[in-house]
C-alpha cells in the first residue's frame, strides 16, 4: 500500500532518538551512487552464522549486503556481463554520471532456496548497445539463481520497447508472485511511452505487457508518453491485488470511448489502476483532473510523486471507503475512490476529494501515513501533516516542520512500536546530506537532526535526490551519493 511505516519498531522512541543518544554508527562506502532505497533483513543465516544484513544497490550495477551492526562485507555482486559497463546517461542530468540500479529492489525472504532479491540494472555493451535485465540474487550468496538474469524486451501492438530509451527510475513491485517493472524516459527524450512489464517471480517469465502511452509522439510536452517517474517510489498494491500507478504529463485523449476511457488509451497525468483480465495486463479504472491537458502542456506531472492507498476508512454515513491519494507539480492533493476512481471530465474533477494549492511548491516524493494523520513533503516548504476523519483529509495541515524543504522535498517515513513512540523521518537533500527526526504527533517537535552533533560527528556525506530513509531493528539506514549510513543509539 506504499503507507511508508514500520509499525514494529521497539528500540527508537521519540525519548531517546537525540544528539546525545543517538548518532552515526557506520557509514559503508559503496563503488557508486545509491538512488535505491536499502532494504533490511534480520536474523539472516549466512555461513551458518546469523547477521542482521542491510543491501544496497548502486548506479554502478553493484549490489552489496553489509551486517548491519559491524559494517562489514558480506558479499558483493557485479552486475555487468563481460565486457559490458553501467550505461552513459544519456546527455541527461536526472540520473547522473552513470546509470546501473536506480530502482528499489524488491525482496522476498521465502524464495529461492534462502530467500531472493529481485533487481533491475541497465549496462551498455561494448557495441554501445543497451541492456536492461531483471536479477534474481541469492540474499545469502549474491550468486544469480537459475534463469536469472533475463532481458527485458517487450512489444504491445505496433510498439516495441527499446532498453535505451528508458530507465526503471519507481521501486519494484512484487504482488501474488509477479514482479512489476514500470518505466521513465531519459528527460524528455522521444521516442518513449508508459511501460509497465511484469514476470514470474518464480521462473522470471514474462507474464504481461501493458503500454499507457500507445499513441504518443514524443513531441511537445501535451504529446510525450506518460512515463512512470514517482521519483522513486513504487506502484502500490490493494487487497485484491489491483496496482495503481500516477502517470507523467504527456498524450491524453479527451475524446472519450463508450466506456469512458480516452479513445487512443493514451493516460497522461493520471491515476492508473491496473490489473489482470482474461491472461492480459490491462488499465481497469482511472482518474485524469480536468486540466490534464493545460497542466501537460506546462510539464507540471501528476507522476512527480508516488501513490498511497489509505486503509479502509468509514465516512460519515458509516460506509467503509477504498481511498488513494496523490499529488504532483501542480500543488494539489487528490483523493481518489479506489472502487469508481472518476474518470475524465473537462468541466469538473469527479472525485473523493480535492485539496488546492495545499501543497506549495509540488510534490517530487511518496507521502506516508500513520494512526489517522497523512504527511507530505513537497518541494520548497514544510513537512506537513493533514489528519484523517470521516474518510476525510483536514483542509489544511495540522502541524509543520520549522525546516523548509529544499528540492526535490523529502520523503517521510514512519518508525512506531503499534500505535506508540512514532517517529516521522525524513532527508533533506542538502549540500551536505541530513537526517531529521520529528515527534509523529507534532511536526514543530524536532527530535534530532545530524547537523546538530558537536564536530561534525553525525554528518555522513553529500546530499542526494529522492532518498528516503529505512528504518529496522533500532537503525536508521539512509543514502548518500557514494554510501549507506546507518544510525542508531550511541550506547
Amino acid at each position: 500500500m506504499r503507507t511508508g511505516q514500520n509499525l514494529t519498531e521497539s528500540v527508537l522512541t521519540p525519548s531517546n532518538v537525540n544528539s546525545t543518544t543517538f548518532g552515526l554508527l557506520l557509514n559503508l562506502l559503496v563503488d557508486g551512487k545509491v538512488d535505491a532505497e536499502p532494504l533490511y533483513l534480520s536474523q539472516l543465516s549466512i555461513g551458518g552464522v546469523a547477521h542482521n544484513v542491510v543491501f544496497v544497490a548502486t548506479e554502478n550495477d553493484s549490489v552489496y549486503a553489509f551486517d548491519a551492526d559491524t559494517g562489514a562485507t558480506l558479499w558483493q555482486d557485479s552486475l555487468t556481463a563481460t565486457g559490458e559497463t553501467a550505461s552513459d546517461d544519456h546527455s541527461c542530468n536526472l540520473i547522473t554520471p552513470m546509470i546501473g540500479v536506480t530502482s528499489t529492489p524488491v525482496i522476498d525472504p521465502g524464495a529461492g532456496p534462502h530467500g531472493t532479491i529481485f533487481v533491475v540494472s541497465m549496462t551498455e555493451d561494448a557495441s554501445a548497445n543497451y541492456h536492461q535485465r531483471l536479477h534474481a540474487l541469492d540474499v545469502t550468496t549474491g550468486a544469480e539463481l537459475a534463469g536469472s538474469p533475463v532481458e527485458i524486451a517487450a512489444t504491445y501492438g505496433a510498439t516495441s520497447f527499446v532498453p535505451g530509451q528508458y530507465a526503471e527510475r519507481a521501486g519494484l513491485l512484487l504482488e501474488n508472485g509477479t514482479i512489476y517493472t514500470t518505466w521513465a524516459s531519459h528527460c524528455d527524450d522521444a521516442p518513449y511511452g508508459g511501460w509497465i512489464i511484469t514476470y514470474s517471480e518464480s521462473t522470471l517469465a514474462q507474464t504481461g505487457v501493458l503500454n499507457v502511452a500507445p499513441g504518443s509522439s514524443g513531441s511537445g510536452y501535451a504529446n510525450e508518453g506518460p512515463a512512470i517517474w514517482m521519483s522513486g517510489g513504487g506502484p502500490a498494491a490493494d487487497a485484491s491485488g489491483n496496482v495503481y500507478v500516477l502517470t507523467g504529463n504527456g498524450r491524453f485523449e479527451t475524446t472519450l470511448n463508450a466506456d469512458g476511457f480516452p479513445s487512443g488509451g493514451d493516460f497522461g497525468n493520471s491515476f492508473v489502476k491496473i490489473a489482470f483480465s482474461g491472461g492480459a495486463l490491462v488499465v481497469v479504472d482511472y482518474f485524469t483532473m480536468s486540466s490534464e491537458v493545460t497542466e501537460s502542456e506546462n510539464d507540471t506531472d501528476l507522476g512527480a510523486g508516488g501513490v498511497l492507498l489509505l486503509p479502509d476508512l468509514t465516512d460519515s454515513s458509516g460506509i467503509v471507503r477504498h481511498l488513494a491519494i496523490g499529488a504532483g507539480k501542480d500543488g494539489n492533493l487528490y483523493v481518489v475512490n479506489r472502487d469508481s476512481m472518476g474518470e475524465f471530465n473537462a468541466a469538473s474533477d469527479n472525485i473523493w476529494q480535492e485539496l488546492d494549492g495545499v501543497l506549495g511548491g509540488g510534490v517530487w516524493s511518496t507521502p506516508a501515513y500513520f494512526n489517522g494523520t497523512v504527511y507530505y513533503g513537497p518541494q520548497g516548504g514544510a513537512l506537513v501533516a493533514f489528519s484523517v476523519a470521516n474518510a476525510e483529509l483536514s483542509s489544511s495541515p495540522i502541524s509543520s516542520t520549522a525546516t523548509q524543504f529544499e528540492y526535490p522535498g523529502t520523503f517521510p517515513v514512519i518508525s512506531a512500536n503499534g500505535t506508540s513512540n512514532a517517529i516521522v523521518w525524513a532527508y533533506e537533500n542538502a549540500g551536505t546530506a541530513v537526517l531529521h527526526a520529528y515527534d509523529a504527533t507534532n511536526l514543530a517537535t524536532e527530535l534530532y537532526n545530524s547537523n546538530q552533533a558537536a564536530n561534525g560527528r553525525d554528518q555522513f556525506g553529500a546530499g542526494n535526490k529522492f532518498i528516503a530513509p529505512a528504518i529496522a531493528d533500532g537503525k536508521v539506514f539512509v543514502a548518500s551519493t557514494n554510501s549507506v549510513a546507518v544510525f542508531g543509539l550511541l550506547q
